[in-house]
């Protein structure tokens, strides 16, 4: 209280304010005098000798002073008065500039301001409304007991007081039989004010402390006279201040309730829409049913990335925050004594479903990239194949069953001996390819490939043809060599032309098919193989130039002969289809698929740098970003044990430590373009990084969640501090002992651990079999679910119950019993008096009609409603 300061700058006063000043605290002062059955007239001449002054000080505390000193002495006096103002500084009152000596030479401003001192601390200090006191609590009394009458605004103890509505109205709040308020007019203050000040008087046993005269004569009342003499109506009606106590109770566990309850349909509505979400997405994610072509799968792959990109995130932040409103919900329910709630049947969300779908489904979708690449390689070689065989075959049946050797000569049956020879030769040689086409073909069909049957049929023709060829050379065969002793000239250099001719054609086929073949690699090691090995190829053509020059020299020598001894050939090669022509065709085909060959491998080998460019690309950002998120999840494990300074600095601490973090989100969004880059190359490892784009995900979101839970924790302490009334200092010294037991940093205490720290907070658990009992109802309390731990969360709750008050359903139900009159049941009148309005429905609509034998119609059970209320969530 800082009365010494007030009246300090007033010791010049205002003749009129004096006047009042006199007035009012002489009526205030005999008020009480007149209980010991005296008075004064003059104020500062009556308690000079400090008689009555020590007097008026035992009425007014009910406590008994020194004896007084009887002599009619200067010294007597002092020592009387003395006492007094000893008495008034035991009760923690400072006086300053306030002597004995001023009060017995009859000082009038000095012993005003002593009766207004004793006045401060025994008739207004102690008046509170609504966790205020002294001057501003009565002010906020009188406005809110004045706040429905019309013309009324106090907003100060001087010129609010002036027009007389004010006395008038506090006094019809409370006894409106005494006053007609609706008769009163603002225009007429002296009215107004003599109806109040007499009817106090008379019904009130408010003494007259102030004329009406002093109030409207004076431009600004003086303030201390008004305080005193409001101070009196506020004492006059105290019993009413104990139905509003009961009133204000009721208000806050109501709207304790009213706010549960919306938090309550708040998190069943955003459970239903994130469950429905999950059920939506679910057996997609499951669906694994492939598409034939890579486009399609790649399309699926390309979907998918959309969904982690764009649609899951803001489900995962939905999911933190229906968590954290689920923990505040609690939290609040347990500080205001509520059983925890229960979601409905259904509508607990869990992820683990959706997220196990989720990464199985990645997986299929690149298995089956990888399958379909796989095929199309396969299916693309079998065609190759298959057409270089067929056109091998081409005419080769009508060749076969031609029976020219019945006409020919001995010559040109031998030559056909040769040529048929020769023929089996490249029969044999090409029964390797044939081979290879049905290997083909059955792992197209092992691999599901979705065109086998037509791959089938056309296997099965080559088959069937290369059956027939073989049967059909046979016979040919064996009708040659039925002839072969009647032919016994021969062409030796024909014979050697063909012998040479066929192998180095057969050497330029397999050639021409090993350039065209189509290759796939994953890596530049790879491509370097294919490399060298094609190098090795050409390293190997100057001979094969020699072989062909030589060939071509054995028909030039034939040509030579036939045209030396005019042979009659027919210029033909009887033992050969072969021909130079055909020789110098394939060998010009051969020298251009070289160089083609030479640019497919430099392509596909830019290619394969720029795939280990995007690999390392990638590995370098993951290599930052993995070690950053473990950093941090570490160090907020660190923050959440280490925490100093007030719960509100810890949060303003963590959140710009969450900010921190989001504000990091732009390097994770680059890594997945980088990522998605890699996987439209088609790239399926990457041997610069461990980390995944998996595990970059996962990690980011449990560092974003783990850091929000934090913060959760920390709004909950603050909930929990402001709810249970616990101090700063409290909650340093419940944390302090909290991690000094928690010495793994795991943020939870084992039983042992929890003991010890509770008898180093003074807990009477000794190992006893009372302190046993003792230690295992509280364990009950802090682990429900007897999982062995206890987290500082269930610590704290814990600890605000054994040094907070609460509310509970027997106060509550005494605040109702308050307003009721004592009765057992309520009028819905009753309630819409005493509570707010919202507040008073709520109520009406709640409680059950009252069945005892004293109720009459309309009676409301309040003493049900207030169990329901700390028994039940949904009333």
């Amino acid at each position: 209280m800082q009365q010494e300061d007030d009246w300090d700058r007033d010791l010049l006063l205002d003749p009129a304010w004096e006047k009042q000043q006199r007035k009012t605290f002489t009526a205030w002062c005999n008020s009480h005098l007149r209980k010991a059955g005296t008075q004064i007239e003059n104020i500062e001449e009556d308690f000079r000798d400090g008689l009555k002054l020590m007097l008026l000080l035992e009425v007014i505390s009910g406590e008994r002073l020194a004896k007084p000193e009887r002599g009619k002495m200067r010294v007597h006096k002092i020592s009387n008065v003395n006492k007094a103002l000893d008495f008034i500084a035991s009760k923690g009152v400072k006086l300053v500039s306030i002597g004995a000596e001023e009060i017995v030479d009859g000082n009038a401003k000095m012993t005003l301001g002593m009766i207004w001192t004793i006045i401060l601390r025994f008739a207004i200090q102690d008046i509170s409304v609504e966790e205020t006191s002294a001057k501003e609590g009565l002010l906020l009394w009188c406005q809110r007991k004045t706040a429905p009458y019309k013309n009324v605004n106090i907003q100060n103890f001087h010129i609010s007081w002036k027009d007389g509505l004010g006395f008038c109205a506090l006094i019809h709040r409370h006894r409106p039989e005494l006053i007609d308020y609706g008769k009163l007019r603002k225009d007429d203050p002296m009215t107004n004010l003599n109806t109040a000040f007499d009817v106090a008087e008379k019904y009130l046993d408010i003494p007259k402390m102030l004329d009406a005269e002093d109030i409207v004569g004076t431009a600004r009342p003086d303030e201390k006279a008004i305080m005193t003499y409001v101070s009196s109506f506020y004492h006059a009606f105290s019993g009413a201040q104990k139905a509003e106590t009961a009133a204000n109770r009721i208000c806050k566990v109501l709207a304790v309730n009213q706010e549960n309850e919306q938090l309550m349909e708040d998190y069943e509505k955003l459970a239903s829409d994130l469950l429905e979400w999950i059920r939506r997405t679910i057996p997609w994610l499951e669906n694994r049913m492939p598409e034939n072509t890579m486009q399609a799968m790649q399309q699926k792959l390309e979907d998918f990335r959309d969904y982690r990109r764009l649609h899951k995130p803001p489900k995962v932040q939905e999911k933190c925050q229906l968590e954290i409103n689920f923990n505040t919900l609690q939290t609040k329910l347990r500080l205001s004594n509520r059983p925890a709630f229960m979601p409905s049947e259904g509508k607990m969300v869990s992820v683990n479903s959706a997220t196990g779908a989720e990464k199985g489904y990645e997986e299929w979708l690149l298995n089956e990239i990888r399958r379909l690449e796989r095929l199309d390689h396969l299916a693309e070689k079998f065609r190759q194949k298959a057409a270089i065989h067929e056109a091998w075959t081409e005419g080769k049946e009508e060749m076969l069953q031609k029976r020219d050797y019945e006409t020919a000569s001995l010559s040109e049956i031998k030559a056909l001996l040769k040529k048929h020879e020769a023929f089996e030769s490249d029969l044999a040689a090409h029964q390797d390819r044939v081979e290879q086409i049905a290997a083909i073909a059955q792992e197209l069909n092992e691999l599901d490939y979705y065109d086998s049957p037509s791959v089938n049929a056309r296997c099965q023709r080559i088959c069937d043809q290369w059956d027939a060829l073989g049967a059909l050379t046979q016979k040919r065969s064996e009708a040659l060599q039925r002839t072969e002793k009647l032919l016994e000239t021969i062409d030796q250099l024909y014979l050697e032309f063909a012998k040479r001719a066929a192998p180095f054609n057969n050497w330029m086929e397999g050639a021409m098919e090993d350039l065209q073949d189509t290759f796939i690699v994953h890596t530049i090691e790879e491509i370097q193989g294919l490399s060298t090995a094609h190098e090795q190829f050409k390293a190997t053509l100057p001979e094969a130039d020699k072989e062909r020059q030589a060939i071509l020299g054995i028909h030039n020598e034939i040509a030579k002969i036939v045209q030396t001894y005019h042979v009659n050939m027919a210029g033909t090669n009887p033992y050969t289809t072969i021909n130079p022509q055909e020789i110098n065709a394939k060998w010009d085909k051969v020298r251009q698929l070289v160089p083609q060959r030479d640019q497919a491998l430099i392509e596909e080998h830019a290619r394969q740098q720029n795939n280990e460019r995007l690999r390392r690309q990638f590995a370098n950002q993951a290599n930052v970003i993995g070690p950053w998120i473990q950093t941090k999840m570490e160090e907020i494990g660190r923050i959440s044990i280490e925490m100093h300074g007030t719960l509100e600095d810890q949060l303003t601490h963590l959140r710009q430590y969450e900010k921190s973090i989001v504000n990091y989100k732009p390097k994770i969004d680059q890594l997945e373009g980088d990522h998605q880059l890699i996987q439209e190359a088609l790239i399926f490892d990457n041997k610069h990084t461990n980390y995944t784009m998996e595990h970059i995900r996962v990690g980011w979101e449990q560092l974003l969640t783990t850091i929000a839970r934090t913060i959760n924790e920390i709004e909950n302490q603050i909930l929990t501090r402001d709810a249970k009334g616990i101090s700063q200092e409290q909650l340093n010294e419940f944390r302090a002992s909290f991690n000094h037991f928690d010495r793994d940093h795991s943020g939870t205490l084992g039983a042992e651990e929890f003991k010890a720290c509770l008898i180093s907070l003074g807990f009477d658990i000794a190992n006893d079999a009372q302190g046993e009992n003792e230690f295992s109802r509280i364990m009950s309390i802090v682990d429900p679910n007897r999982m062995g731990i206890v987290t500082f969360q269930a610590f704290i709750d814990f600890m605000s119950r054994e040094t907070a008050d609460t509310d509970t359903a027997d106060q509550v139900m005494a605040s109702f019993k308050v307003l009721a009159g004592d009765k057992n049941y309520i009028l819905a009148d009753e309630l819409r008096r005493e509570l707010p309005p919202d507040q008073a429905e709520y109520c009406i609509a709640r409680m059950a009609p009252y069945t005892g034998p004293d109720g009459v119609p309309g009676a409301l059970d309040y003493m049900s409603f207030s169990t329901a209320l700390y028994g039940e969530s949904d009333l």
